[in-house]
């Protein structure tokens, strides 16, 4: 799976759009500002990681300052809502529900439109460095996990606590369980 990279300002602002409609459809920025909403603070880490990858994908000496510059503060904020996301695994439309342990692995490629309720890892089995490879429209319920050299297909919901390990090429399937197995097609 390739994912398009934000290499452009066009490009970024598309995304970033995309994006901002995702967490802030519901109630006025100042509200959320002044309840000090999570919804806000997990929306600023993803535009951080948008403008991190941004400027990582570009020369020069501005762009890898900003690079570092954008990268510091994703991850300082990441540390404070648990969220661990690297650059570039991620295609538009990244949506987080909840914040806390959040880790995604670097190696990882996620297609369009992901959802994550929290407490999601999608990483490497510790066997080998090869991580997963999910579709678009993929739905990762509470305490989901996809782990290993896997591929997931599009329009497919993990539940809650499921733990994948094996590769599911049916398109809008459900998996639950530990280890997760098709449970409706």
């Amino acid at each position: 799976m390739s994912i398009e990279g934000i290499n452009n300002r066009k490009r970024l602002r598309e995304v970033l759009e995309t994006e901002k409609n995702i967490y802030l459809a519901k109630g006025s920025i100042l509200e959320k500002i002044l309840t000090q909403d999570v919804t806000l603070f997990i929306y600023r880490y993803v535009k951080l990681l948008r403008k991190t990858e941004y400027h990582h994908s570009l020369q020069g000496i501005s762009h890898k300052f900003l690079y570092m510059l954008y990268r510091c503060r994703k991850n300082r904020l990441g540390i404070k809502l648990g969220i661990e996301i690297w650059d570039n695994t991620f295609d538009e439309g990244l949506t987080i529900y909840h914040a806390g342990n959040i880790v995604v692995n670097g190696m990882s490629r996620i297609g369009k439109n992901c959802k994550l309720h929290g407490s999601n890892c999608i990483g490497n089995n510790g066997k080998s460095l090869a991580a997963p490879v999910i579709g678009d429209n993929v739905r990762l319920g509470v305490g989901a996990k996809v782990i290993g050299d896997i591929h997931i297909a599009d329009d497919i919901t993990i539940a809650a606590g499921a733990v994948v390990i094996d590769s599911c090429d049916i398109k809008g399937a459900i998996l639950a369980g530990v280890p997760a197995r098709v449970v409706k097609k």
